[in-house]
């Protein structure tokens, strides 16, 4: 089975046969083929979900020459000569005072000045009071997440969503309740349904992605921006946006903590529009807010990284924050129209650019095609990390534009293009030989 694995034979996200029903094909012992299954998991080769059963690891296969359309990331667009550069000027600038104490947890006064500038350029003004700078995005939501829900509190999202935000609320002991979406997202009937319906003596709060929503890329307009603020003022619950897709935002729409300040916890970082190098997030908290998000800082780290701190100001002065901006924009455009060409039913936005795309299909079909795209040399995330009920029976493929050079993307577009259009396969059967 490992050669199997190591060979490509076996896809990632593939799941392996019950140990009963493998140790009667195989006519061993249950303990045989569950002594297999720990040291392939020891190997790293597969993983265990519990209570839906074990999985080839995707890691286990990323190393096999891929094309990988799993990992969303921004085009590799930020070059080597700027990079020697911004550290040679850094390393002139840089004291040993610098290292040698605690910043606040909260980012330097200059540092969230800096930031609050760059915020208002993305049509958010705000005091830096508000303003607390992590080492990621990803960071920012758990913080955000521990200030406006904690455990025990109830997490209101989209029914498929980011794998990140699924993991930090299961983590934290948030209640996670999906909910439907439509072209634009969340539907404000259904939540002010599923609100009304909720335990008020718990937390509510609701998380969503506004623009370019990951994985469906649903982007909201204005008057459903509105809307959705404002049942969420109705039932007084807190809001978690994130809004790390505002490269992509439309012209003519606002991030929703512009609607209301006082209960949006807004969340952005620069891995998505820059380099995930660049580990540094943003959270721009409610004033009444402000200590508890805070303290979940300090809880979790003592200050954002120095040293990123220090580039990220640089390349706002600089203005390498902004070009670099433009053209992955321009860039992922272009990748946009390669997706629509060769998959013109993919869910991308009408107008611009976007770093991933949306194959909906059932759940049954949505790992057949990850399973035949993997066993055809291009890797995608198994379909069932972005579901919050895992046995919903819709979901689909994400395909990430971003990382492969563009004319590697052209060949894994065309390639999947006729995969998804194979016929679904019914079997008792799990996609694993023996």
């Amino acid at each position: 089975m490992a050669e199997d694995i190591a060979e490509g034979l076996v896809p990632a996200g593939a799941r392996l046969p019950a140990h009963r029903d493998l140790a009667y094909r195989l006519g061993v012992g249950v303990g045989s083929v569950s002594r297999a299954y720990l040291d392939l998991e020891r190997r790293g080769l597969v993983r265990s979900e519990h209570g839906r059963g074990m999985f080839v690891s995707v890691q286990a296969v990323r190393e096999r020459g891929y094309t990988d359309l799993s990992v969303n990331v921004p085009p590799q667009l930020l070059g080597q000569q700027i990079l020697v550069a911004s550290f040679q000027a850094l390393a002139r600038d840089v004291t040993a005072e610098d290292f040698g104490h605690y910043r606040p947890a909260a980012g330097n006064s200059d540092d969230r000045r800096m930031i609050a500038g760059w915020l208002h350029q993305v049509g958010i003004d705000t005091a830096i009071e508000r303003i607390l700078i992590t080492n990621g995005a990803q960071h920012a939501l758990s913080v955000a997440f521990y200030a406006a829900c904690g455990p025990g509190g109830t997490l209101f999202t989209e029914e498929v969503t980011y794998p990140g935000a699924i993991q930090a609320a299961k983590y934290l002991g948030c209640k996670l309740v999906g909910l439907p979406i439509d072209e634009q997202g969340l539907i404000p009937a259904h939540l002010d349904s599923a609100l009304a319906a909720s335990d008020r003596t718990s937390h509510r709060v609701i998380y969503v992605t506004p623009t370019l929503h990951n994985p469906t890329t649903a982007t909201m307009g204005m008057t459903r921006r509105q809307e959705i603020v404002d049942v969420c003022r109705a039932h007084d619950v807190l809001i978690v946006e994130d809004d790390v897709y505002s490269l992509f935002t439309p012209s003519d729409c606002k991030p929703l903590v512009t609607f209301a300040p006082e209960r949006v916890f807004y969340i952005n970082g620069f891995s998505k529009m820059v380099s995930p190098g660049l580990r540094i997030g943003i959270i721009v908290a409610p004033l009444a807010f402000a200590d508890r998000t805070r303290s979940g800082l300090q809880a979790t780290t003592s200050m954002a990284s120095p040293i990123f701190c220090m580039l990220l100001n640089f390349w706002l002065r600089e203005g390498v924050i902004a070009s670099v901006r433009a053209t992955v924009r321009e860039e992922a455009e272009q990748r946009v129209r390669l997706a629509r060409h060769h998959l013109p039913d993919a869910c991308l936005p009408r107008d611009g650019g976007s770093l991933h795309a949306w194959l909906p299909m059932s759940s049954l079909a949505a790992e057949q095609v990850a399973n035949r795209a993997a066993a055809s040399g291009i890797l995608v995330s198994p379909p069932s990390i972005f579901m919050v009920d895992c046995q919903q029976p819709k979901t689909g493929v994400r395909l990430c534009l971003g990382a492969p050079k563009r004319s590697e993307l052209d060949a894994a577009l065309a390639l999947l293009a006729k995969i998804s259009s194979q016929p679904l396969v019914v079997t008792s059967e799990n996609f694993i030989g023996v």
